[in-house]
């Protein structure tokens, strides 16, 4: 997970950062810990990954 994401983001770093981003998330969800704080961390990678999206222009079909 990233530590912090503001909008001077360096969308640069956008293909190797959502890799990441994904790649964690899908470690997460594979876990199956339904605790509210793995939900949390859960819900933090998926606002990261949306807001690398959107603040870059990238089309989200086009990651899967």
């Amino acid at each position: 997970m990233l530590d912090n994401l503001e909008s001077n983001y360096d969308c640069s770093r956008a293909g190797e950062d959502l890799h990441q981003l994904k790649q964690e998330l899908a470690e997460r969800r594979g876990r199956g810990a339904e605790d509210p704080e793995s939900q949390a961390v859960i819900n933090r990678l998926e606002n990261q990954i949306n807001f690398i999206l959107n603040k870059c222009d990238f089309n989200p079909s086009s990651l899967t």
